[in-house]
């Protein structure tokens, strides 16, 4: 507690608040740098090619009602999160597109473990060839 009286706190304070302030600042600017760290710079999302683009679009219309592009989110199909990766290896035989492609054209021919049939088989019929090159463009980028 000051044992000034008040008349003489009025002068005190002006000459000595600056230095509080300053050593107030100085310690919180200690603090914050303290706490503070490194953030991990995320990387930016891949660009998609024009085609994937397009495709993109056509997944959107035309799967993303059955099936998520997030890990481990089903809504009606299983999600296609990494999908490009398990279709290089899910069929002996097959690369990534021809079993892509052949999921998309023959729902039946490879279903997923857990999953039944529920994709209709016209599809294949209502998507163009250009339509149905891009859709699998666009899958190939869910690695």
């Amino acid at each position: 507690m000051c044992k000034l009286p008040n008349y003489q706190l009025l002068n005190y304070l002006p000459h000595q608040m600056p230095v509080r302030l300053k050593q107030f600042l100085i310690l919180c600017l200690l603090f914050l740098a303290a706490c503070g760290g490194r953030a991990e710079a995320t990387p930016p999302p891949p660009t998609l090619s024009p085609q994937a683009q397009l495709g993109k679009q056509v997944f959107s219309r035309d799967c993303g009602a059955c099936h998520s592009t997030t890990p481990d989110t089903i809504i009606v199909g299983p999600s296609l999160a990494g999908v490009a990766t398990r279709a290089e290896t899910r069929v002996d035989g097959l690369d990534a597109y021809t079993y892509l492609l052949t999921s998309v054209m023959q729902p039946d021919a490879y279903l997923v473990e857990g999953f039944d049939n529920l994709m209709p088989a016209s599809l294949s019929k209502q998507l163009t060839g250009e339509e149905l090159d891009n859709v699998i463009a666009y899958l190939q980028t869910l690695k």
